[in-house]
């Protein structure tokens, strides 16, 4: 998911899909120390996804305040 496609998202939408990322981020750890994932990189970019959508949730919260 690009930056774009977050920005156009809702704030709420924004913060369900966080939930999300994150409960598939604790899976994907979890499931990689049990046995090795067929892509181990799929960690990294559900964790870059993570901070771009705490990253649009806090410019919304900014932006709000002002």
């Amino acid at each position: 998911m690009k930056n774009k496609e977050i920005r156009g998202l809702s704030t709420k939408e924004v913060a369900e899909r966080l939930a999300s990322e994150e409960h598939n981020l604790t899976k994907l750890r979890i499931n990689h120390a049990v046995s090795p994932l067929e892509n181990p990189q799929r960690i990294k970019e559900v964790r870059r996804l993570i901070a771009r959508l705490k990253t649009e949730l806090r410019n919304r919260e900014l932006t709000d305040i002002k």
